[in-house]
């Protein structure tokens, strides 16, 4: 395992315990725009991907601009239909002050769109200085597509190899394989272990605490 220059982190569910307040805030949208219903489950499993392609799947029936258009108008309809912003996992502050203290470059990949990540440093502001380059799927491509990782790539002028994309779902995964990117999982988010060890993670993690650690031990 080389020696990493950058480290690229997703966000719901890697940083942030956020799975919980996203399914909650969908089953209210599903209800108050008499969509389709769909199992908790069924929502979570799509944690990550970009919007476009999350509705897709989890409304194929309907067409996805319409969906989006809906669930637009409901967001702005009233403050309240905003999921509240979700804490970090314990220890991801920590984590990361140690990493960039450590000479790493930090970034985040997130299936968000922009308007989202920003809410989210809104509510954590400590966070945004720590990350060197911000990708979202609003100005990429939706996840699996590699591009947001390409993108980040070359705004550090890292090479594949030396960057590690950490993530908690198998579209983590398999984006950062697209590019021979090495990756690490957490399961403290959506996919469970075998299932991140199976789309090639390298290791699994309960948490992005454990990754100071994890990149000091001897291999």
């Amino acid at each position: 395992m080389p020696r990493f220059s950058l480290l690229i982190f997703d966000w719901d569910g890697t940083l942030a315990d956020s799975a919980g307040h996203i399914v909650n805030s969908m089953q209210q949208a599903i209800s108050a725009l008499n969509l389709p219903p769909r199992p908790d489950q069924a929502i979570r499993e799509l944690i990550g991907l970009g919007p476009m392609d999350a509705m897709s799947r989890l409304f194929p029936e309907l067409p996805v601009d319409e969906v989006l258009r809906l669930l637009a108008e409901h967001r702005r309809s009233a403050p309240t239909n905003l999921a509240p912003e979700a804490p970090l996992f314990g220890g991801a502050h920590a984590a990361l002050t140690r990493l960039r203290g450590e000479g790493y470059l930090l970034a985040v990949a997130t299936g968000k769109y922009r308007m989202g990540l920003n809410r989210s440093f809104s509510a954590h502001p400590f966070l945004q200085p720590m990350f060197s380059a911000t990708r979202c799927a609003d100005e990429s491509a939706d996840k699996p597509d590699p591009l947001m990782l390409r993108q980040i790539l070359d705004q550090t002028g890292v090479r594949a190899e030396q960057a590690l994309m950490v993530g908690d779902t198998e579209f983590d995964i398999a984006m950062a394989r697209a590019l021979n990117m090495p990756a690490v999982g957490v399961s403290c988010g959506v996919h469970d272990a075998g299932r991140l060890l199976r789309a090639g993670a390298h290791a699994v993690l309960e948490n992005v605490s454990g990754l100071p650690n994890w990149l000091s031990a001897p291999r």
